[in-house]
């Protein structure tokens, strides 16, 4: 992680709340993401993950009041499209790739280069070679349809496909969740490798044990609030379990 007195954050949520009728699903988060900083949000269902990333995905429009900033600069994330423009980029659980096309054309989806009137498809071939060698990603060709990869591997394309956006905070939404011990080292090694970047990333999990090593700080949220951030080198799992269940650690029995 870039030295945090020296970096502007790369994105900082101010006192965001988001009501749905007479539930209050988000209670003034605030917090700072650094450059190359891995923060980990965790909670039980309802805590108000899905929600937050959703409104930093520019899908759900926060209440008014709070605000977003991206490099110290105040964005309205009114939608996907906003966000991607500002940098934000999302992969979902379902990764939204086209198990019927191949690699290179999942990576440019919507997005297709083109040479006059045609779609590049040799230039889109290059490119994305280009990116998927410099996550050492081990994919057989780029020319193979998605159907025909691992679990791991779609984790991995979905991933790719927002480094060609030009994402600089990546969100990603339990990338290792269905996947076994092998497919899921695979994913945190990509995540690993993004880190080294300079690419900062949210990592939303069920998992403490197993995003632990690769988290620089840990989120726990609980009923929409956030119930307490803790840097992975001082904490212990206990200790962001009892921030999950219990919230506020005077609170918390011993």
């Amino acid at each position: 992680m870039i030295d945090s007195v020296l970096a502007t954050p790369a994105l900082s949520v101010v006192d965001i709340r988001k009501t749905f009728g007479h539930v209050q699903a988000l209670r003034g988060v605030s917090f700072d993401l650094m450059p190359g900083e891995v923060l980990s949000i965790v909670g039980d269902n309802g805590a108000g993950k899905s929600t937050l990333i959703k409104v930093l995905s520019g899908v759900y429009t926060p209440d008014p009041g709070g605000q977003v900033r991206v490099r110290g600069e105040a964005k309205t994330l009114s939608s996907p499209t906003v966000a991607l423009g500002a940098g934000i980029a999302t992969v979902y659980q379902d990764l939204s790739l086209v198990d019927t096309r191949d690699v290179s054309a999942n990576l440019f989806l919507g997005r297709e280069l083109r040479r006059g009137p045609f779609v590049d498809s040799k230039r889109m071939i290059i490119e994305s070679e280009r990116v998927l060698n410099e996550l050492t990603m081990n994919l057989p060709s780029v020319r193979v349809p998605v159907s025909y990869l691992s679990g791991g591997q779609r984790q991995a394309v979905a991933i790719a496909r927002v480094l060609l956006h030009g994402a600089d905070v990546v969100i990603l939404d339990e990338p290792t969740a269905a996947l076994g011990v092998q497919e899921s080292r695979r994913v945190l090694d990509v995540i690993e490798r993004l880190k080294d970047q300079g690419k900062s990333i949210i990592l939303v999990s069920h998992n403490l044990q197993q995003v632990w090593d690769i988290t620089d700080r840990f989120m726990a949220m609980r009923l929409g609030a956030i119930a307490g951030i803790r840097d992975r080198q001082s904490a212990s799992v206990d200790e962001i379990v009892r921030l999950i269940v219990y919230g506020n650690e005077a609170d918390s029995p011993r």
